[in-house]
This record gives C-alpha cells, structure tokens and sequence, in this order.
C-alpha cells in the first residue's frame, strides 16, 4: 500500500513541478517529452507516467510503448530505493538484480536530471 501511495503521490509531484518550477519545465522541454513507469517485478503495483511541455498524465499498469520501465523486485526494495533515488542507489540494485531498467539508459539518465527539479 506504500508504495501505490508514493507512486501517486510522485505523479501530484510532477505535475506541481511543471506548473510551478521553470527548470523543470525547461528541462522537459530539452527532452520533448518522456513516457516512463515504475513496477514490481511481478507487475502486481504499477504506474506510469506520460510527461509532454504542456501536460504530465498519469494512470495505473504499464502500457507496453513506454520509453523507460524502472521495474524492481518487490515492494520494500522499490520504496527503499525511490526514498533516495541517487544514482549510485540505481547502480547498486541493478548490481545485485534487485532493479531492472527495460529500456534505453540514456532516458534513465535524462529522468534523474529531470528529477534533481522537484
């Protein structure tokens, strides 16, 4: 239940960021835009997130055209990583499997610098 919370929770985050915070905004910009998730590795707790410069979009599950799924073993794992989401703390847990990155890692790495603005 934790971790659904914090994944809504980011999601009101995001969207506070990009209305209130310029930087945010121009970085997304920079980007034109990213489509990301975030689950557990059997899928039972999953989020995504459709960022654009004019909107972000939220909703449950994981489409399957999503430019970057950060996907991790279990729910305790997840919310201890996202709790200090460095990227040394990415590193360690893709390291001992505990995370997965589906996706290109050049979008993990344009995320983190989208992040340090919230």
């Amino acid at each position: 239940m934790k971790l659904k919370l914090t994944l809504w929770l980011l999601g009101l985050m995001l969207k506070r960021a990009l209305r209130r915070k310029p930087r945010f905004r121009e970085q997304l910009e920079r980007m034109r835009g990213l489509d990301w998730g975030i689950a557990t590795e059997d899928l039972s707790i999953a989020r995504h997130y459709r960022m654009t410069p004019k909107s972000i979009h939220t909703g449950k599950g994981l489409p399957v055209d999503l430019d970057l799924e950060l996907r991790f073993r279990d729910q305790t794992t997840a919310l201890k990583v996202l709790k200090k989401p460095t990227q040394q703390a990415f590193l360690d847990g893709m390291m001992s499997g505990n995370v997965r990155l589906v996706g290109d890692s050049a979008d993990m790495n344009k995320l983190q610098k989208l992040l340090k603005y919230l």
